[in-house]
């Protein structure tokens, strides 16, 4: 059964979609850099969430660019043992075509998306157009953080593009970021929450560099774990030390 019955803990599982190729000149180094693709099933005994969808098609400029390996999001979620029918809310971080190309699978099912995000998305030139507006396709815009179901709330991120958003999934055992693209790696969000820790101790000044505003936010309930989109590893809280 996909659901589960009330008294279960809910439970988070990564879906592994393919991979691509991020140029040098994205990848902020003198070599291009291949990347998974992941995305998560959320489930909570109110219904599976789904954040992210995985690689779309249909942009031959992309494929060039990118050279994407797909894993079909249907064979992805048969492997977790549900069917696509099942998915009962969809959250994507962005709409980059790397983010939502699963989307149109889903008619249907509400896509949870920011406002600014969605806008930015139906300017043009932003991602495949036909993975955003699509048959059946049925936008919740948001406007800022917003709760899905009792502990399951989305927080807005933004910087990698302008309506970028996380997920925040809170459970008996503690609760779980999934970040999207919010930091790239799990190594980027440690340095930020560094870069907090010497702020606060009079280290370096504030302002920092790749500290944004709305981390405090994010890490409010203590998060046990942070994943992320392109990054197999976790990031967890380091086990306290005694000082030297």
């Amino acid at each position: 059964m996909a659901r589960l019955p009330s008294d279960r803990t809910p439970s988070i599982r990564r879906l592994d979609l393919g991979y691509f190729v991020r140029p040098a000149e994205e990848a902020g180094g003198p070599e291009p850099r291949v990347e998974p693709v992941l995305a998560y099933l959320v489930r909570r005994p109110e219904g599976l969430l789904l954040f992210d969808t995985g690689l779309g098609e249909g942009d031959p400029e992309a494929d060039a660019r990118y050279r994407p390996v797909r894993r079909p999001l249907t064979a992805a979620l048969a492997a977790a043992g549900v069917a696509a029918g099942e998915v009962d809310v969809v959250v994507n971080c962005h709409l980059h075509f790397d983010h939502c190309g699963g989307n149109p699978l889903l008619a249907g099912v509400p896509v949870w998306t920011q406002a600014a995000e969605l806008a930015a998305a139906r300017a043009g030139g932003y991602t495949i157009d036909a993975l955003v507006d699509f048959p059946g396709v049925r936008h919740r815009e948001l406007d800022g953080e917003a709760e899905v179901w009792p502990s399951v709330r989305v927080v807005p991120t933004p910087g990698h593009t302008p309506g970028h958003q996380s997920l925040v999934v809170t459970g008996p055992d503690g609760c779980t970021v999934l970040a999207g693209q919010a930091f790239d790696t799990a190594s980027g969000y440690g340095s930020a929450l560094l870069a907090r820790r010497a702020a606060g101790e009079g280290v370096v000044g504030a302002p920092l560099p790749g500290y944004p505003a709305w981390l405090d936010r994010l890490t409010a309930s203590g998060p046990r774990r942070v994943l992320f989109a392109h990054d197999h590893s976790a990031w967890e809280p380091a086990e306290p030390t005694e000082p030297e």
